[in-house]
């Protein structure tokens, strides 16, 4: 069962902190699988603008890329498919760790060009495992923001493991409930909104029984 911190918070009032929270799920039966925390893990990478693109000398697949931060323009050597001039993009420094590949960027030549960072894919920042392009942000997405923010990607999200015997913790609701009863919070009252009128069911079905079947139904009804 996944679901987000804020997610929670819309079922449980509670001034604990995501960490006090995760630690006492485990004493409710809940096990704590993984919390992901995108917030922190991608805190170095930003936003960026391409402003050129041209063929690695000594590379048919490479493309040297000039990109811009909105203050330093760097360069990075980029071998996917889909970079191009004016396009916005992700882009990880000198020094980042990139989560989706387990690597610490470094300065580097590649091929005999200077590469200054990285542009990234979803895959590199562990947001799937597609990493046949980089990531395309829409373009009136301002530059050097934290990818995080761009992307809203600041809610982090807790994973548990549900025995068969917590089905009630299948939902979000029935989380919330417990730590509310752990002491952890107060369980926000449920905004139902009632419509009105009649309507129509799409599903349309009619069961046919002889008349000792009517009976023996209508007797066990009652």
């Amino acid at each position: 069962m996944k679901f987000t911190w804020n997610w929670l918070l819309d079922h449980l009032e509670t001034d604990k902190n995501l960490n006090e929270i995760v630690e006492t799920l485990p004493k409710l039966g809940l096990e704590v699988s993984s919390v992901i925390n995108l917030n922190e893990d991608l805190k170095e990478f930003i936003s960026v603008k391409v402003l050129e693109v041209k063929k690695h000398p000594n590379a048919d697949t490479l493309n040297l890329c000039k990109v811009f931060d909105g203050n330093n323009t760097y360069s990075v050597v980029c071998g996917a498919p889909n970079v191009k001039t004016e396009m916005i993009g992700v882009f990880a420094n000198v020094d980042t760790y990139v989560p989706g590949i387990n690597l610490i960027l470094k300065k580097t030549k590649i091929r005999g060009e200077t590469s200054e960072g990285m542009l990234c894919s979803e895959k590199e920042l562990t947001l799937s495992d597609n990493h046949e392009g980089i990531i395309e942000l829409p373009k009136d997405t301002k530059i050097g923001l934290p990818i995080s923010d761009v992307m809203d990607l600041t809610d982090p999200v807790i994973e548990i493991e549900i025995t068969p015997n917590r089905g009630d913790c299948l939902g979000v609701r029935g989380i919330a409930r417990d730590l509310a009863a752990a002491g952890m919070g107060a369980l926000k009252d449920l905004e139902v909104v009632e419509i009105e009128g009649d309507f129509e069911s799409l599903i349309n079905w009619k069961i046919d029984l002889n008349a000792d079947k009517k009976k023996s139904l209508s007797q066990n009804i009652w």
